[in-house]
């Protein structure tokens, strides 16, 4: 338990402390929560069983909907319990293994979103050399070096908060354990460790976020000197992938790259990239995507015959 002696627990505050609100947060993430788990599978197992999308974009895409399904599980779940629950308790160890797979699951994200646009870089600037470039040892290769540097990145997450002592006050204002709110209550300075969090988190984000933007910018020059019709189809995919990644990127540049301060709007931000984003992602890629639909109408049509 590092240098943690006193606190054994932590009281999460949720969203609200209205019993009335409470019931209406039970009733709506439940819902949320339902449609994260109905989307994502239906992209998982269209994709897996589907010989018609076999191409290194579905292959990421299909582990995108793997990490937002994930990803979501390691908040909503608890969220809807403590939503209709009296005591709102989570163990310091529980609310350490909720940070590592927070963090584990959302950098993952991060790069399968990266991993993504370089795909989609390739497939438009590089058509001629597509295959060669994105081959599927490459695509196994880069998808194991984002698990792996998931790994460090969240173990360097739990490595540190294990150094923060906590002796006194033991209640998080939010509806699930992160580093921001823990910093909070530890008893010591830290300065020093929210300095390396930020710059941890922070040059993940804006890092990440730079190349994506850098990457569909030199997609959408490239669409220029396509036929219309190659140009609409490609734009249509990459805005999908510009949506997602504002979607997610621009909470979570705001959460994690500034000092340890806390806004009204801290939760709400928190509720639309935990949340929000799992349940946005597989609308926006079924509903732009014909090959997907296509696929999945084929698939489940065949499996109702």
């Amino acid at each position: 338990m590092g240098f943690n002696n006193s606190v054994t627990e932590f009281i999460l505050f949720g969203l609200t402390q209205d019993i009335e609100k409470e019931k209406i947060v039970f009733v709506v993430f439940f819902l949320f929560y339902f449609a994260i788990l109905l989307f994502n599978s239906l992209i998982i197992i269209t994709i897996r069983c589907s010989r018609m999308l076999g191409c290194p974009m579905y292959f990421f895409l299909f582990y995108l909907s793997f990490a937002d399904t994930c990803f979501a599980t390691t908040t909503a779940p608890r969220l809807i319990i403590d939503a209709i629950s009296q005591k709102k308790v989570i163990s310091y160890n529980e609310c350490m293994t909720q940070i590592f797979a927070f963090h584990f699951f959302g950098c993952i994200e991060v790069f399968v979103l990266v991993l993504m646009s370089f795909d989609r870089y390739v497939a438009i600037c590089k058509p001629l050399r597509y295959t060669t470039i994105m081959s599927q040892h490459v695509c196994g290769v880069l998808l194991k070096l984002a698990w792996v540097g998931s790994c460090i990145h969240s173990s360097a997450q739990v490595f540190l908060v294990l150094k923060l002592p906590f002796c006194g006050p033991n209640v998080i204002d939010n509806y699930f354990c992160d580093m921001q709110p823990l910093l909070k209550l530890a008893c010591m300075d830290t300065y020093v460790i929210n300095l390396l969090l930020v710059s941890n988190n922070g040059t993940i984000c804006m890092v990440s976020f730079i190349l994506l933007m850098i990457s569909y910018v030199l997609i959408l020059y490239s669409l220029s000197h396509k036929n219309a019709e190659g140009r609409k189809k490609a734009f249509s995919t990459c805005t999908s992938h510009i949506i997602v990644i504002i979607l997610f990127f621009v909470p979570c540049i705001f959460t994690y790259t500034r000092p340890l301060v806390t806004f009204p709007v801290d939760k709400l931000v928190a509720v639309f990239y935990t949340i929000g984003t799992p349940l946005l992602n597989p609308l926006i890629y079924t509903l732009r995507n014909a090959d997907i639909k296509k696929a999945m109408k084929k698939l489940w049509c065949n499996q109702m015959s």
